[in-house]
This record gives C-alpha cells, structure tokens and sequence, in this order.
C-alpha cells in the first residue's frame, strides 16, 4: 500500500498527521525529532502548534540528515521565524511531544537517541507519542531499552499491531487513532475493511 498508487503526495500525509497531533496537544508543548518521517510528522505539528501560540520550542536530532518531505517540513518551520535547536530544553514546556522514531524500528535505539529518549523519561511532563513510543515495535509490541512512557499516543491511519499488546499499552498510555486521509481502498488492497464512518466527522478515536 503506497500513497503514489492513489495519486496522494506523502507531503499530503505528513501534513495531515501534523495536524492531528497537533490540535491534540494541550498546553505549551516541546516537539522533539527524529531524521524520518516520524520526524517530519512532528516537525509539521510544531508549525501548527507554533500558529497557535502553544509551541514551547523544537529540536532535531539532526537537521541536517532530513530528507524530503521531513526537510520540506523543516523548511517550512524555519521560514516562519522557528529555530530548530540541536539540543531539547523542556523548561518552558508543559507536555512534550516524542517524533524521534517510527514504525520501521527492529532494534534498541542508540546514541542521541537513546539519550533523548531518557530524558523525556525523566524530565518529568506529560508525553504525546507520535504513531509509536520511541523504542517500540510497532508490529510485535516489543518494548526496547529504553522506550518511551508516553501519556498519549496519537497513532496515524490505524492502530498498530505493537499498540494492543500488553507491552505496547504500557509504553503508550492513552491511544488515539487519527484519520490522515489515507483512502480506504488503500486499505481495502491489503485486505482490510475500515468501516467509512469511523472517521465521519474527522475527529480522533481513542482505543
């Protein structure tokens, strides 16, 4: 299932999940990045929470390894005044937001990100997940050393298999699934059936 086959651009995606995280943020809320599209998902909800006067600030793991779509969303969040730090500071911040890895992971996270990962752990505010924990499995549930104890997950398209395991629900608190416009024959090709009115009016469904 690709979003080329439907004639429907990533950057359409990526925008419509930024949406979604970010009118679920509540208070002055601190996005931190990955390199991938789980990254530019949260760099597109800083610039909706930045629009909205409740961006506390963002940081990137790398800013320069963006690519794409999440460079396009990078490119847009500076051009309206934003700086994308290369260090988090969650002083300012009431909740923070967890873009740092996606669906693709298969092993522990290393480095920068397993550090930042630790401290969204420890800095002791509220976490909004974006599609997965930082550290999770998004298919087997397996919860890496470290992953990240989210309060909230919003979770993209459909919940992932890894949510609904005993491990995953532990990671994840409490999980939102949000429509990001993905058509349903999309789904259909996979041999899924997502009843149409489950998304009727565009709002989030909580597991």
């Amino acid at each position: 299932m690709t979003a080329e086959r439907f004639a429907l651009p990533v950057e359409w995606l990526m925008e419509a999940a930024g949406w979604q995280v970010a009118r679920h943020c509540r208070g002055r809320a601190y996005v931190v990045c990955g390199k991938g599209n789980n990254g530019g998902d949260g760099l597109a909800a800083a610039r909706h929470l930045h629009r909205w006067g409740r961006l506390a600030g963002v940081a990137c793991i790398d800013r320069a390894a963006l690519k794409g779509p999440a460079a396009k969303e990078a490119e847009a969040l500076e051009a309206v005044g934003v700086t994308i730090a290369a260090e988090p500071d969650f002083e300012a911040a009431e909740l923070l937001v967890d873009a740092l890895l996606g669906t693709g992971l298969t092993r522990a996270p290393e480095g920068a990100y397993a550090g930042w990962i630790r401290g969204l752990n420890a800095a002791g505010r509220p976490i909004l997940a974006v599609d997965v924990p930082s550290g999770l499995e998004a298919d087997s549930g397996k919860a890496h050393d470290p992953t990240v104890l989210a309060t909230t997950t919003v979770t993209l398209g459909l919940a992932k298999p890894g949510l609904l395991t005993p491990g995953g629900r532990a990671c994840a608190g409490e999980i939102w699934v949000a429509d990001i416009g993905v058509p349903f024959e999309a789904y259909q090709e996979v041999g899924l059936e997502v009843a149409s009115d489950v998304f009727a009016n565009g709002d989030l469904v909580r597991l």
